[in-house]
């Protein structure tokens, strides 16, 4: 048996409901001879008749009801798969991958993301946590679709780029030491160090202000998530260099409570940027994503 065709089903429906072969052919914009040609075709693929033609109109016979009633269901599976398809096409709905860092993820990501459920409650974002380098080797090769990476980006990266956030770093310190209100690379370099991981940005950049004053220090702990090196340094096992939370967490408030935060002398900043391909290699849901995540830069 060949399968069912929708839009004769559609016509076997509409007549069911109007009652007559030239009711349905005006609600269906279709021609009287099309109509009949629906229901000849219909019950041919089927084997069994479906309508019985009489003075008073067409009438169901069991078979037709047993139809009818299952393609309604049938009729609706449909037009919600063609409106899903559209959906996606124009970027209401879809998934979205997107990689970015881990301070980002943990404090700043979750309220994009609720706006966006708001706004956009189809759009599902996959997220993974990358660094700058593997971020943009994924955007490359068709593994993510968005990135929030931390500057400087390679010269041939060959994605589209723009400034998302800018935070200053700080030193985030044990809440029994003794420390002066600017921390320098001199006083900290003989300090026990938690640091982001050497493959990080974070890190390179850390390496740089104190290499820029002459020093060059051990690190005691390398980790990457934000949240374990804040727990290390409260419980005193060294200081870190870190971006400044400025995102109102609970639980960033709760922990900058039992530690010491200081500005850096001379200053360092963590820029981030946003990066993707050309619009026209994202996927349509993307772009709802990507506006979503510009409504939150903070320059």
């Amino acid at each position: 048996m060949r399968a069912l065709n929708l839009d004769q089903l559609r016509t076997l429906v509409a007549i069911a409901d109007l009652g007559t072969f030239a009711a349905a052919a005006q609600a269906l914009h279709l021609a009287a001879p099309t109509v009949s040609l629906h229901i000849s075709e219909l019950e041919s693929r089927l084997d069994a008749t479906l309508l019985l033609r009489g003075k008073r109109g067409a009438q169901l016979t069991s078979a037709g009801q047993v139809l009818v009633q299952r393609g309604r269901d049938l009729l609706r599976d449909a037009d919600a798969a063609v409106e899903l398809v559209a959906r996606h096409a124009r970027g209401r709905a879809g998934k979205v991958r997107l990689a970015t860092q881990t301070g980002v993820l943990v404090y700043l990501l979750p309220q994009v993301l609720a706006r966006l459920k708001e706004v956009h409650p189809e759009i599902e974002v996959e997220v993974a946590v990358l660094g700058t380098h593997h971020t943009l080797a994924a955007l490359r090769e068709g593994r993510q679709d968005l990135g929030l990476v931390t500057l400087p980006l390679p010269p041939d990266h060959g994605q589209q780029s723009e400034a998302w956030r800018s935070d200053p770093v700080l030193a985030y310190l044990p809440p029994d030491w003794d420390v002066p209100d600017e921390v320098t690379p001199a006083w900290l370099a003989d300090k026990p160090l938690i640091l982001n991981e050497s493959s990080t940005q974070m890190y390179r950049h850390t390496m740089a202000w104190f290499g820029q004053a002459g020093f060059n220090p051990a690190t005691r702990i390398e980790l990457n998530y934000t949240e374990a090196i804040k727990s290390m340094v409260v419980a005193g096992y060294g200081a870190s260099v870190m971006p400044q939370d400025t995102f109102d967490a609970p639980q960033v408030l709760t922990l900058h409570d039992r530690m010491q935060l200081r500005p850096l002398r001379p200053a360092l900043t963590r820029e981030l940027v946003l990066v993707y391909p050309e619009p026209a290699l994202m996927p349509p849901a993307a772009r709802p994503v990507l506006e979503m995540l510009r409504a939150f830069a903070q320059i």
